[in-house]
């Protein structure tokens, strides 16, 4: 992921372009039409950045050989619209989710109510487009790209930066993963530092909960040694980690190009790193038979987390655009709003588009319908408008603040119409704010979750328990 930083140091003659052009790998995603999937941020991006377990090439030295590989590593990647920050997301693989139908090439594959994971990338031939709608039905987050790796990339993107420091903090001996290390800061890189990023039983709670603070020490450190002097001063380094990068990555069809990446790669070093916060979803235990050491969605902790990303909130202390301020009076918002719990298959929703943009009562009444508002329906365009409101009868406030909930609008879009009788439904107006983003930004919560997980990737003393 990182190292896409530096692509763009060696990007410029035109046998470097063919050279690493020819390294990359890609995919063409198929993850739905646009009106079925989460509204964006405009400018803001987010990357899903898969690792897989695939032993394909790897003989038996690291487990099941020859195996596809499922999601054994997945980050999604928030970085603000205004680059000054990034959140980092770490997904347990062994977390319990609904994956959705999804289609590779021409195959279409079941969706199933209730896997694993990991279970979305691998199974039944499931390819990252089929992780990437997993990753959108349960965060919410719109997801721009996507980037995979296997077990190589971290051997050979270490071995590039001449090695990434890590730290432990006990003696480490595990046979799982072949890592043997003293207490105290150590230097690794190839087989060693695969070895660290993938051990788990000799640490913390031996589980995979606890490897990923591990893995996220060692991308901190590996950003810092990107973006070191020493590596940005070497051309036998730049070279080599672009060579490595482009080599170990797979990745959507829109950026399978060295000079779309090397732009991507741009806008992300433009984050500093104090301002990148690596985190994880929130999880508790599954208490369901049958599930013994699997996960499940720990709420309304996720959800806030979750809302926080979708609205381009900070989890790390960078000034805040004026417009999106709390007024000094305000109350700090620890999460998001209360929403009155509705029938929402009884509410009658016609859905209107003033926003000047195409297609946006289809989106939102789309987006309704996947809420369970199954009655909402475009209707006729409206008259231009600024901001998204959703009007309804007297007596009908909660079905509207749901509505508004339901779309992202903040409560203030919910307005009283005396226009409408008590038998019309509710009307949803989509301004511009809906269709650039910006109503899911004000709506989202300023807080993060009480004892969230986090490593600041500017951290140099990080230790492995």
């Amino acid at each position: 992921m990182a190292a896409l930083v530096l692509v763009a140091g060696c990007g410029g003659a035109y046998y470097a372009y063919q050279h690493f052009n020819q390294n990359i790998s890609s995919v063409d995603v198929q993850v739905g039409s646009d009106a079925e999937r989460p509204q964006g941020v405009t400018d803001a991006m987010n990357i899903l950045v898969i690792g897989t377990d695939s032993r394909v090439g790897l003989g038996r030295e690291y487990g099941d050989e020859g195996s596809t590989g499922h999601a054994d590593t997945t980050l999604l990647m928030h970085v603000s619209k205004d680059r000054s920050n990034a959140t980092v997301m770490s997904i347990p693989r062994d977390l319990m989710v609904t994956v959705p139908e999804c289609q590779t090439g021409n195959k279409k594959i079941a969706g199933s109510a209730r896997a694993m994971f990991n279970e979305s990338l691998g199974q039944e031939g499931r390819d990252p487009g089929c992780t990437w709608k997993t990753v959108e039905k349960m965060t919410g987050v719109r997801i721009d790209h996507f980037m995979m790796v296997n077990f190589e990339a971290v051997k050979t993107l270490s071995t590039a930066v001449g090695g990434v420091e890590v730290c432990a903090a006990k003696d480490i001996n595990d046979p799982g993963s072949h890592l043997k290390m003293s207490k105290g800061k150590h230097v690794v890189q190839g087989d060693e530092a695969l070895a660290f990023v993938r051990t788990r039983h000799a640490v913390g709670y031996g589980g995979d909960l606890t490897r990923i603070p591990l893995q996220q020490q060692f991308i901190s450190s590996m950003i810092r040694k990107m973006k070191s002097s020493d590596t940005l001063t070497s051309p036998t380094k730049l070279w080599n980690l672009a060579d490595a990068a482009t080599k170990a990555l797979t990745v959507d069809s829109k950026i399978n190009d060295v000079n779309k990446l090397k732009d991507l790669a741009l806008d992300l070093a433009k984050v500093n790193t104090k301002n990148i916060t690596f985190t994880t979803v929130p999880v508790l235990d599954s208490t369901e038979k049958g599930e013994s050491g699997r996960l499940v969605l720990k709420d309304p902790d996720a959800k806030q987390l979750f809302a926080m990303i979708a609205g381009d909130k900070s989890l790390t202390d960078v000034p805040q655009p004026a417009a999106s301020a709390p007024a000094p009076s305000a109350a700090p918002t620890t999460e998001a709003p209360a929403v009155p719990q509705v029938d929402a298959k009884a509410v009658k929703v016609t859905v209107r588009n003033g926003s000047g943009v195409a297609q946006q009562a289809t989106k939102g009444a789309t987006a309704l319908q996947g809420k369970g508002f199954t009655l909402a329906a475009p209707g006729s365009n409206a008259d231009p408008a600024a901001t998204s409101v959703v009007q309804y009868p007297a007596g009908k406030a909660d079905q509207a603040a749901a509505v508004a909930a339901a779309l992202g609008l903040p409560a203030s879009a919910a307005q009283q119409s005396s226009r409408l009788g008590a038998k019309d439904g509710l009307v949803v107006v989509v301004g511009k704010d809906y269709a650039d983003g910006t109503a899911l930004t004000a709506a989202a919560p300023t807080e993060a979750p009480k004892d969230l997980q986090r490593v600041q990737a500017d951290d140099e003393n990080v230790c492995a328990k």
